[in-house]
């Protein structure tokens, strides 16, 4: 389908806490929605154009001048060929827009399962913060049914996140999975020195755990720890190829800094050859994208790895009539992507409108 009518929309939602993303302390969640219509607007695709401060390199301003210029000047149906040089955000919430508005028309989900019998994907809960802190929050969220989780490690408390993860892992054994974040915060040294403080068999993986990922090779072979692959998925994606495969667990994949959703789902595809898991994760966004990576971490496997979408919980609200979410750590993705797509229009303001 030609979308025939574009509108713009801007939002701020307030964070529950201050998050810091590379050392910038960010109160507010701010983005951008694009409706993109039908001649009738009868039918609506929305995508969410969301650069983060601190992981994107292009503004939200810039971000939405970009989006302007191509309102005027492009043909916005599925088939067509979006322009190479966009910013990964604004790519992103075009395809997620016009995926969504192809999707309406024909009355289905957007992607085909690899299997049928995927309807539910696991979520791994976010963890961070002192000792006791954490161990609380993970054991109210295992209670509920959540089994996997991540804990952010910064250089600066290396020594308390060992205390963490060693009290996590006496707390509950193989009954979690483990995952680490370090962001590429560490030296192969350090990274090494920090590996053989924790128990071993604790952690899964570590995502990103060195300032130089070409050494990740050397770092398994030095400490038998697995990496997941994050930032060097768009810093440098060639290193795919050429690390060994053995040294490797993972990719994460951010479809808004990764350049859309054609690009994740190619580097998912990516990740089966190498078997790798796929763990589809949002940048701090709103429910119109999460609803929607549920459905592509669906669709990306039959047995979908627990996905990093719990971030949901560190805004004080979303922008859908009914709030993206679950209560057992498991989210039903044909739900959730219905619910995507019912935006909340007091959340929002209106920016521009366009006639396509």
């Amino acid at each position: 389908m030609r979308a025939s009518h574009a509108t713009l929309y801007r939002y701020s939602i307030p964070f529950t806490e201050p998050v810091t993303v590379r050392g910038l302390r960010l109160l507010h969640r701010e983005g951008a929605l694009l409706a993109l219509k039908s001649a009738d607007e009868s039918l609506v695709g929305f995508g969410e154009i969301a650069p983060l401060p601190g992981l994107h390199k292009e503004t939200l301003e810039a971000a939405e001048g970009q989006l302007v210029a191509l309102l005027s000047e492009h043909d916005f149906t599925r088939s067509g060929t979006l322009p190479l040089k966009l910013y990964p955000s604004v790519r992103t919430g075009v395809e997620m827009a016009m995926i969504n508005l192809d999707a309406a028309e024909r009355g289905c989900s957007p992607f085909a399962p690899l299997s049928t019998e995927t309807n539910e994907v696991p979520l791994n809960a976010l963890l961070f913060g002192g000792t006791q802190a954490v161990i609380a929050r993970a054991q109210k969220l295992f209670n509920t049914g959540y089994r996997a989780f991540k804990l952010k490690v910064t250089p600066a408390a290396l020594s308390e996140s060992a205390e963490t993860i060693t009290e996590l892992h006496r707390t509950f054994g193989g009954g979690i999975e483990l995952r680490l974040d370090l962001n590429q915060s560490l030296s192969l040294d350090d990274a090494v020195a920090f590996a053989r403080t924790i128990p071993e068999g604790s952690v899964a993986y570590i995502e990103e755990p060195l300032q130089e990922p070409r050494l990740i090779g050397e770092f398994h072979s030095r400490t038998g720890s697995l990496s997941a692959l994050d930032e060097t998925l768009w810093q440098q994606p060639e290193l795919l190829d050429t690390l060994p495969e053995n040294s490797l667990r993972a990719l994460i994949l951010k479809p808004n800094r990764l350049g859309g959703i054609n690009a994740a789902m190619r580097f998912a595809a990516l990740g089966r050859e190498k078997n790798l898991l796929s763990v589809f994760s949002s940048a701090f966004e709103s429910g119109v994208s999460l609803g929607f990576y549920a459905m592509l971490a669906a669709a990306a496997s039959p047995a979908p790895a627990p996905c990093g979408l719990d971030t949901f919980r560190y805004l004080t609200h979303d922008l859908l009539e009914t709030p993206f979410g679950t209560d057992d750590g498991w989210l039903d993705t044909e739900a959730l992507y219905r619910k995507s797509l019912a935006v909340n229009r007091h959340m929002i303001r209106q920016e521009s409108r366009w006639t396509l």
